[in-house]
């Protein structure tokens, strides 16, 4: 019987992250979240459980609320870039889940590297 999307996308998640979490050295997590309608992005301090920073479409001050294309996700990313650096955070490790590293994914990753957060 074949697997459905939804299958294959937990699998996947569970496999990229089982892979991170043994490489990560103590680093947040920028953790990712992509759906049809907005981008999200979350700095997550798993040792504490405690989220440092976090950026999403859905914020009116981006001026990107309710889109999901490249251009916002850039946007997404520059944000995050400069929340990270005013929590104290200059370098985690890039936790993009389930979604291929692809299009707004990736274009969320670049734009938070052109920021200055090392990933």
């Amino acid at each position: 019987m074949a697997n459905s999307k939804r299958t294959l996308f937990l699998k996947r998640r569970l496999r990229v992250r089982n892979k991170l979490r043994k490489v990560n050295a103590g680093r947040p997590r920028l953790s990712v979240h992509r759906s049809n309608k907005n981008i999200s992005v979350q700095l997550i301090d798993d040792v504490n459980g405690v989220t440092l920073a976090s950026a999403s479409t859905l914020e009116k001050d981006l001026g990107v609320v309710g889109k999901n294309n490249v251009e916002a996700a850039t946007k997404v990313g520059t944000a995050i870039a400069e929340r990270a650096k005013k929590a104290g955070v200059d370098e985690a490790y890039f936790d993009r889940g389930g979604f291929l590293f692809h299009g707004k994914v990736k274009a969320l990753a670049d734009a938070a590297r052109e920021g200055g957060l090392k990933i």
